[in-house]
C-alpha cells in the first residue's frame, strides 16, 4: 500500500492527477464553507457550574441583556473634585442617556472627593464585539463632552468585555502575517535558496485557510468555542514540521538516487509512518479535551484534532506531487547530486556531539537533568488566576478606569456579585449577605414577573479576580446557601472567575493523565517496545514541568505577571508533551531503523546525525510560531506562547539531542525489551562492539541508479 500510494503520489501522471483532484476539493470546500463563523468566546466557567447556572437564570429576567457602566471622574492633577466639576458632570447624564436603556444616574462622590461615579445602564449585545460598538458610542460622545481638567474613563463588566473584543480587532490578521514571515524566514534559512521555501509554505497557507473555515463550520454546527488564533499556530508549526522531515529526507535520499521520483517515494515512505504517529499522538492527546468542563478547553478539542489531520493531509498528500512536478531543481542553487552515499560520512557537529553523550552517558544525563531542574525552580512562588486588569497584555480603558475606581470606591463597585433565590427569601439573603466580611453593602435588584424568583446585588470591598474577592464568594456561598427555604446561588463575573479556576484545576488533573496514556499508546506500537515508552515520556514530563517552571518565571520577569493565567497551565501541559514527543518519535524512528545495521548505541549516534539539524530546525520553527502568539493582547496567549517556545526549544536541543541518546546508551540492547532489533547484521555493515568508534562509512552504500 505505501509504495502504490507513493507511487502514485510522485509518478509523471499521478503527481499531476492528485494536484488537480486537491485543487478541486479546495476550491469546492472554500466556496462552500466560506460564510461560516465560530462562536464567539463568551463563558470561561464550567457550564454546570453555580455561576453558570446563575447566568441562565438571570437570562429569565426581565431587562436581562441591561448592564451597567460606569464612567469615573478624576481630577487630571490628582486633587479635589470641585463643585464646577460636579455641575459638569451632571449635566452629561442626558447626552449619556442617548446610549443608555435607562436613565443614568450620578454623579457618586467617593469619600475622599477626588472621584465620581456615573453609573450608565445599557443593552449588552449578544457578543462583546456587538457590546463593543455600545461602548465605543459612550467614549465618543464622552470625548466630545470633555470636562476641563477632568479624566472620564469608562469600565464595569461590559467594558471590559467589549475591550477585549476591540483589542482582537485586526489582531487574526496581525498572528497570520507574523506567522508567515516567521516560517518564510526560517525556511529560507533551513534551505538557503530562493525557490524551495515557497513549496511548502504555500501548501501550509492553504492548509491553514482551509482548516480556518472547516474549524469554523465545525464550531457553528456545534456550538464550540475556541481561539481560531491556537488552531492556526497548530497548523503552521505542525505542518512546517512534517514538511521539513519529508524534504531533509527527500533531499538525503537524492544523493543516492538519480531518478528524483524514486528518491522522493522512498523519502515519502521512510516518513510517513513517524509523521502519522506523531500527528496520532497530538490529536488523540487534544480529543481528550472533550471531558474537560471548561468551554474553551473543551471547544479546542475537535476544531484544533481537524487543523492537525490537515495540515498532515497536506504535507503527506500535496507535498509531495509539487516537489514531484518540480524536481531536483527545486533546491537551486544547492543542488543534491548522485555521490554514491559519500555525504553520508561528513561527521559534523551532530555527529560529535551524539558521539560524545554515547561515550559519557551518566555525565550528560546528570548535566541535563540538573538543567531540567533549575528549570523547573520557576514554579516555585507561582500561582495560578489572574484579575481582571490583569488579562491585558496591552493598556485598556476599563482597566485603567477599574485602578482609579479601586483607589477612592470599593473596588467591587466594578463586578457585584448576583443571588439568585427565591421570592420570600430575599429580606434574610440580604440581612445575611450583610452580615459576611468583605461585604460592602447588599440590596433587592429585581423579581421575575411571575414571582418564582429574585436577585440581589451584592458589592464587595476588593478588586474582582483578586484573591480575596474569590474568598468572599466562598463565604458568600456558604453563608447564603445555609438559609432554609432560599435555595440561593451566587454568581457573577467574580463567581464565574472562581468557577473557571477550580474548573480548570479539575481539567488539568483528569485531562493530564490522559494525555500520558495517549502519548504512551502511541509509543508503544510505534517501538513494539514495553521499556522504551516508559523511558521516553518520563523524560518528556520531566522536560514539560522544567518548562512550564521557566515559563512562569520569565513571564514574571518579562510579562510583569505573577501568576499564570488559568488555561495556561492545561494547554502549555497537553501542547508540551504531545508535540515534545514528536522530536522523540521522529528520532527514535529513525534510530529504530538504525539499530539492525549498528546496535542500538552506534544506530543512536546514527539517527542524531541524520535527524539533528531537520528535528532541530522543526523545533525552532515550532517555538518561534508559538512566540507568535505574543502578538495578540491577552496575557493568557503570550504566556502559551512563551511557555510552550521555551518547552520546545529546551525538548529540541537538550531532551533529544542529549537526554534520549544518553538513556538509550545507558540501556543498550535492552531498551527494546521485548522486542530484538537485529544487531550489526545488514550487508555490507562493519562489524562495531557497542559503544566502538570506527572510520568506516556510516552507511553502506547503495549503487546509484542511472
Amino acid at each position: 500500500m505505501n509504495h502504490s500510494l507513493s507511487s502514485l503520489l510522485t509518478s509523471r501522471r499521478g503527481a499531476w492527477a492528485v494536484l488537480a483532484i486537491a485543487l478541486v476539493l479546495m476550491v469546492a470546500l472554500f466556496g462552500l464553507l466560506r460564510g461560516a463563523d465560530a462562536p464567539a468566546r463568551s463563558t470561561h466557567a464550567p457550564v454546570d457550574s453555580e455561576s453558570a447556572r446563575v447566568s441562565a437564570l438571570l437570562e429569565q429576567f426581565p431587562d436581562a441583556d441591561r448592564q451597567s457602566v460606569l464612567v469615573v471622574a478624576s481630577r487630571t492633577d490628582g486633587g479635589s473634585l470641585g463643585a464646577d466639576d460636579l455641575q459638569a458632570l451632571d449635566g452629561l447624564l442626558p447626552t449619556l442617556g442617548e446610549h443608555t436603556t435607562a436613565e443614568p444616574s450620578g454623579p457618586v462622590v467617593s469619600e475622599d472627593g477626588q472621584a465620581a461615579l456615573l453609573i450608565a445602564p445599557i443593552t449588552v449585545g449578544t457578543d462583546n464585539s456587538e457590546t463593543a460598538q455600545t461602548i465605543d458610542a459612550l467614549r465618543t460622545t464622552l470625548a466630545d463632552h470633555a470636562i476641563e481638567g477632568v479624566s472620564l474613563q469608562v469600565t464595569g463588566g461590559p467594558a471590559f468585555g467589549a475591550d477585549i473584543a476591540s483589542a482582537f480587532d485586526g489582531a487574526d490578521f496581525t498572528l497570520l502575517a507574523v506567522t508567515i514571515l516567521i516560517v518564510a524566514a526560517l525556511l529560507i534559512l533551513t534551505y538557503r535558496s530562493p525557490v524551495l521555501w515557497l513549496v511548502p509554505l504555500m501548501v501550509i497557507v492553504l492548509a491553514d485557510g482551509l482548516a480556518g473555515r472547516v474549524t469554523a463550520a465545525v464550531g457553528a454546527h456545534w456550538d464550540l468555542q475556541f481561539d481560531a488564533g491556537i488552531i492556526s499556530v497548530l497548523v503552521f508549526g505542525a505542518g512546517t514540521n512534517y514538511a521539513l522531515l519529508l524534504i531533509s529526507r527527500y533531499r538525503e535520499e537524492l544523493h543516492t538516487e538519480a531518478d528524483h521520483r524514486v528518491a522522493l517515494a522512498r523519502a515519502w515512505r521512510g516518513v510517513a509512518p513517524a509523521v502519522v504517529a506523531s500527528n496520532a499522538t497530538v490529536v488523540l492527546a487534544l480529543l481528550t479535551l472533550l471531558l474537560a468542563t471548561i468551554p474553551l478547553t473543551r471547544g479546542l478539542a475537535i476544531p484544533a484534532a481537524i487543523g492537525l489531520l490537515i495540515a498532515m493531509a497536506a504535507v503527506l498528500l500535496v507535498l509531495p506531487p509539487l516537489l514531484a512536478v518540480c524536481g531536483r531543481r527545486v533546491f537551486w542553487p544547492f543542488v543534491p547530486q548522485v555521490d554514491g552515499g559519500g555525504h553520508r560520512s561528513r561527521a559534523g557537529a551532530w555527529r560529535t556531539v551524539a558521539g560524545a553523550v554515547v561515550r559519557r552517558p551518566v555525565i550528560a544525563l546528570a548535566a541535563s537533568l540538573a538543567l531540567l531542574g533549575v528549570m523547573a525552580t520557576g514554579l516555585l512562588g507561582t500561582t495560578v488566576g489572574l484579575d481582571q486588569s490583569e488579562r491585558f497584555r496591552v493598556e485598556s480603558e476599563s482597566a485603567a478606569g477599574l485602578e482609579v475606581l479601586s483607589e477612592h470606591f470599593p473596588p467591587g463597585e466594578a463586578a457585584p456579585i448576583i443571588v439568585v433565590t427565591a421570592p420570600g427569601s430575599v429580606e434574610q439573603v440580604v440581612e445575611t449577605a450583610q452580615g459576611v466580611d468583605g461585604v460592602v453593602r447588599a440590596h433587592p435588584l429585581a423579581a421575575m414577573e411571575d414571582g418564582s424568583l429574585a436577585s440581589v446585588m451584592v458589592t464587595g470591598e476588593y478588586a474582582p479576580g483578586t484573591e480575596q474577592s474569590l474568598d468572599l464568594v466562598r463565604e458568600l456561598r456558604e453563608a447564603v446557601h445555609a438559609i432554609d427555604g432560599a435555595d440561593a446561588l451566587v454568581g457573577g463575573s467574580v463567581a464565574s472567575d472562581l468557577d473557571a479556576r477550580e474548573g480548570n484545576r479539575a481539567d488539568l488533573l483528569l485531562v493530564a493523565p490522559l494525555i500520558l496514556a495517549v502519548t504512551f499508546v502511541v509509543l508503544l506500537v510505534l517501538l513494539r517496545s514495553a521499556v522504551a515508552p516508559v523511558l521516553l515520556l518520563m523524560v518528556n514530563l520531566a522536560s514539560t514541568v522544567a518548562a512550564i517552571g521557566a515559563g512562569a518565571w520569565l513571564s514574571r520577569m518579562l510579562l510583569e505577571q505573577q501568576a499564570l493565567d488559568p488555561q495556561v497551565p492545561i494547554l502549555a501541559f497537553l501542547f508540551l508533551v504531545a508535540l515534545g514527543i514528536d522530536y522523540t518519535i521522529f528520532l527514535v524512528h529513525r534510530a529504530r531503523s538504525e539499530v539492525a545495521t549498528w546496535g542500538t548505541r552506534r544506530g543512536m549516534v546514527e539517527a542524531v546525525t541524520h535527524t539533528g539539524g531537520v528535528i532541530t530546525s522543526a523545533g525552532v520553527v515550532l517555538a518561534a510560531v508559538f512566540a507568535a502568539l505574543g502578538v495578540l493582547p491577552l496575557v493568557t496567549l503570550a504566556q502559551l506562547g512563551l511557555v510552550v517556545g521555551v518547552g520546545v526549544v529546551v525538548d529540541t536541543l537538550v531532551v533529544r539531542t542529549v537526554m534520549v541518546p544518553a538513556i538509550f546508551s545507558l540501556v543498550g540492547e535492552r531498551i527494546w525489551w521485548p522486542g530484538r532489533p537485529a544487531s550489526g547484521t545488514s550487508p555490507g555493515a562493519p562489524h562495531l562492539a557497542e559503544g566502538a568508534e570506527s572510520d568506516h562509512e556510516p552507511y553502506p552504500v547503495a549503487p546509484a541508479r542511472a
